[in-house]
């Protein structure tokens, strides 16, 4: 990207994903993947007992959350929290920074701020279902934990 970018929130014309019953978003991409080198901004619309996305952890990805308004429950290994706006979170590229994010009102959208690293490849674990994600310039795929081979199967 070689250009500065400048817009305001209610300017980016957002996509909406609602693919499961638990799960429902908005998303407005400021700096979508593959504009810039090392960040992914994007704002997130979650609507009232909804969440984006399952509870995960990133091995190469680290992701910052900043809490424009609503409030949610937010899971981590440490338990649940209550965040609100004006809440900054930080979620290490480990199994620590397990996080999934619900907004636990009933009329209220919550809105919040999400600044990624992008690295060329990243695996996404999710501890609740023991699914795997595998995530890269060409890659987008899905497996389970305990579906293990030997190196050398299929060779």
């Amino acid at each position: 990207m070689s250009n500065i970018l400048h817009t305001r929130i209610n300017d980016i014309i957002g996509q909406s994903k609602k693919e499961h019953e638990k799960y429902e978003y908005n998303k407005k991409d400021f700096v979508p993947r593959g504009t810039a080198n090392q960040c992914v901004v994007s704002v997130y619309e979650i609507p009232p007992q909804k969440s984006a996305y399952p509870y995960h952890y990133h091995t190469q990805n680290e992701e910052v959350f900043y809490i424009i308004s609503g409030s949610g429950i937010l899971k981590t290994p440490d338990g649940e929290r209550l965040v609100s706006a004006g809440d900054l979170l930080f979620f290490p590229a480990n199994e620590k920074g397990a996080h999934m994010l619900t907004n636990n009102s009933s009329t209220d959208t919550l809105i919040y701020l999400d600044f990624d690293t992008r690295n060329s490849i990243d695996v996404a674990f999710y501890p609740d279902t023991g699914k795997i994600g595998i995530w890269g310039k060409d890659i987008n795929k899905m497996y389970m934990v305990d579906e293990n081979v030997d190196y050398y199967d299929g060779e």
